[in-house]
């Protein structure tokens, strides 16, 4: 690994972003990706990947404080799970007396944002999930976190297809599972970038226990 590369450890590749955990320091960084440098879906989670900052890594999204950009596209460098992961991604969980990514509801106005706020948070749910269809083709997930219920649109693109695949408008426990694949273990919620003045929380991912 080359001087100034960073090694991070993949949890969900988006749209716009891919969110990942640098695995130096162990901090959450969202890759930029949206402006064609990386194909959605081109890592799966848990892959490591080999990735180098911009000269000017662009740190002034206020809504999104963890945000980088890359010199160019990141490279497969293995994977990691078990004992390791296990422990770096308990390091990570958001404790359940905090506001889920600091604020009650599901958006606030772009401008209430200051760069205090972390834009990504790794639940463990004390109840679900479940995913939903929505008669406007979305898929909303439905999970418990002590003391609170939440509702938020999904991104993840394998519990979409999975969703839409499905011939029922819900599902949860073993049949979301066997749809997955695996039994998700964590949320991982993230916060969007500005759409119409508002940042809205959603589902990047639904994982498994590395």
């Amino acid at each position: 690994m080359s001087r100034g590369t960073r090694r991070l450890l993949v949890l969900a590749s988006g749209p716009d972003d891919l969110t990942a955990v640098e695995l130096r320091n162990g901090a959450f960084v969202r890759l930029r990706t949206g402006d064609g440098l990386l194909e959605e879906g081109a890592f799966l989670p848990y892959d490591v990947i080999d990735a180098v900052w911009a000269d000017d890594p662009q740190r002034d999204d206020m809504a999104q404080p963890e945000a980088v950009s890359l010199a160019g596209p990141p490279a497969l460098a293995g994977a990691l799970r078990g004992r390791r992961a296990r422990g770096l991604l308990k390091s990570l969980v958001a404790p359940p007396q905090q506001q889920l990514l600091g604020f009650t509801g599901s958006a606030a106005p772009y401008w209430e944002f200051h760069g205090m706020r972390p834009s990504v948070a790794l639940v463990v749910p004390s109840r679900g999930p479940a995913l939903f269809k929505r008669d406007d083709t979305s898929v909303w997930a439905r999970f418990g976190w002590p003391g609170s219920d939440h509702w938020l649109p999904v991104e993840d693109r394998r519990a979409l297809t999975c969703m839409w695949a499905a011939s029922r408008d819900r599902l949860s426990g073993r049949a979301l599972a066997g749809a997955l694949g695996y039994r998700p273990h964590f949320v991982l919620v993230t916060l969007s970038r500005p759409r119409q003045g508002h940042c809205y929380k959603t589902v990047a991912a639904l994982l498994p226990r590395p």
